[in-house]
This record gives structure tokens, sequence and C-alpha cells, in this order.
């Protein structure tokens, strides 16, 4: 039986990287199945082919089949994958690291185990998203009251630029259509950036419940980052598409949504997000080790030793590290 540092597997050279994938793929009434590394598509109208490392993340719309065999190529090229609900309301996701290190997630582990560090983290957020202003000194009350007023000043400010009638924030969860088409837009845009984010965590090797401002959910950093484009990206372009139409919101939105991130290259933007708001030297590169799939024992004094070794007495490793 191969054993877990031994198995054979994609490296991080060999898939591509997370900002040149495709932002999300969407798929309904369909049997989803694999053809070497690719992922076919099958319908009424025959069988679509997509490169599998190509793909950032997987939506499975209502009326999809996938097989065991379509899971495993995609969990092996670290796409995410999330079943999508009616619109796009709800989904469950999940995906496979690029990378077999877990730097990137202890460093966002060591950020989170501190209330200061946590805290910085929540500013550091903020200021991405609000760059003319300053968060420093502010506590999480304050910044979440600031937030809120900068979200609302977008909603009234969209409204404006665009003419679309605004009467606040209106969704209820498992009913798409209860909301003006504005508001679905919005909910399906948000929907989406829930799954790139997602995919853009998972792939990086970070953990999705970590949060610094979300917490308590197992997506927690996952709503962290997708909330650093509301204002810029998905509320605005929600104005847009709601301003053109109030037909087919959702599909629209979608399209629109995927066309607007491969413009604004936004895969690599988060990545880079997400490095500077991790790392203490955001200018060096990830911390995705090599691209070996290799196991280390915890030893003391911050030592890494070797797996697969039996540690029993000192002269099995040299006196210095025990």
């Amino acid at each position: 039986m191969n054993t877990v540092s031994r198995r054979p597997a994609l490296t991080p050279r060999q898939l591509t990287r997370t900002g040149e994938r495709l932002s999300f793929v969407y798929l309904e009434r369909c049997t989803v199945h694999r053809d070497a590394n690719a992922i076919t598509a099958q319908d009424a109208e025959g069988t679509t082919h997509i490169p599998s490392a190509t793909i950032g993340t997987l939506l499975l719309g209502p009326g999809t089949r996938v097989t065991h065999q379509a899971m495993s190529v995609l969990g092996e090229t670290g796409a995410a994958v999330c079943w999508v609900g009616e619109h796009g309301v709800r989904y469950y996701a999940s995906g496979r690291a690029l990378s077999r290190s877990s730097a990137l997630m202890e460093a966002q582990a060591r950020q989170w185990a501190s209330q200061r560090s946590r805290l910085a983290v929540a500013r550091a957020m903020y200021r991405l998203r609000f760059p003319d202003e300053d968060p420093a000194g502010l506590t999480r009350h304050e910044l979440l009251g600031r937030e809120g007023k900068r979200v609302k000043d977008c909603y009234r400010a969209q409204a404006s630029r665009t003419g679309v009638p605004w009467r606040g924030r209106r969704y209820t969860p498992g009913d798409f259509t209860s909301g003006d088409a504005v508001n679905q837009a919005i909910t399906a845009a948000a929907q989406c950036m829930y799954g790139i984010a997602h995919a853009v965590v998972t792939s990086l090797g970070c953990s999705p419940a970590l949060g610094f401002i979300h917490s308590g959910h197992e997506l927690s950093f996952v709503l962290d980052v997708a909330d650093l484009y509301k204002t810029e990206i998905g509320i605005p372009l929600a104005f847009d598409v709601a301003a053109q139409d109030e037909e087919d919101t959702g599909p629209r939105t979608r399209r629109a949504l995927r066309d607007r991130i491969n413009e604004t290259s936004l895969l690599n933007r988060c990545v880079d997000d997400i490095k500077h708001l991790l790392l203490p030297d955001p200018a060096g590169p990830l911390p995705l080790g090599d691209d070996r799939d290799v196991v280390t024992l915890q030893s003391d004094r911050g030592h890494q030793v070797p797996a697969g070794v039996n540690y029993d007495g000192p002269e099995d490793y040299g006196d210095e590290l025990w």
C-alpha cells in the first residue's frame, strides 16, 4: 500500500496556476463525466469537453449528475465543485489545494490565533475595500458600523448611476424570486463570488473556516475574501444587469460577472490579496514549498524532521534536536 507521502500525484508545476484559470463554469441538466484529463458535460445536444486543470470553480446547477471519475480528476487538479440550488441561491463546495505544503494555512492560523493580529487583518481587509479611509485604531464594532454605511452608500450611488429604483436589500433564503430584479442580480453575483473565493482559498491551501471578520461558519474566510470585491465589482455589476433588463437576471449576472472577472484579472488579484493579508513579507514568494509530496514531523524548538522514521532514542537524529 502506498503511503501518503509517496502517492503518485500531479504537482503544482503540472497544473494551471489559480490566477490563470477560468473563474467558474456553470453546468445544468447534464451528466458530468471524465475523458482522460478533461471532464465532459453530456446533454441532449451532445458532449462538451472541458480541460479540468483550467477550471477554478465548477458550478453544478439543477438536473446535473456527476460521476466518481469526474470528481477524482477535479480533486486532483484542485478545482472547487459547488452544487448550486435553483438560481444559484445555495451551494455546497469542496476542493483540494494545488500545493502539498501547509505553510500558508499555518500562516493563516498564526494570524487568527491572536486577538491582536486577527483584528489587524480585519483592519487590513477594510483598507483593501476602502483605500480612501484609514481604519487604524478602530474597534471591531466600529469597523462593522463603517462597513455597513459604506455598503449602503454604494447601493444608493449605483441606483443613482443606473437609474434603477432601490428600495433596500431584500433577500429571502431559499426564495430567489422574492426580490426585485436588482436584488436577484445582487444575490446571484454574491453566490458566484463565494464560489470563486472558495476556489482560490482552497487552491492556496488556506482554511475556509478561519475567518477574520466572519466567524462560526465553515466558510468564514471565504466570506471574508468574497466581500473584498463586493462594492467594487459585485454590486455595480448587479445594477448594470438590472438596468438592462428585468428578465433572466440570474444567468445574465453570471455571464457578466465571468467576463468582468476575466477583464480585471480578479483571480490573480485575489491570490495577491490573500498573500498580503496573511504573510509577514508579502513581497516574498508564496510559501507553497516545493513540488514534492512531503510530510514532516514536528520536533522541539521549531525543528521539522522527516516522517517515516522511527525516533526511538536520540541516536536516530542527534542529541541537539532532543
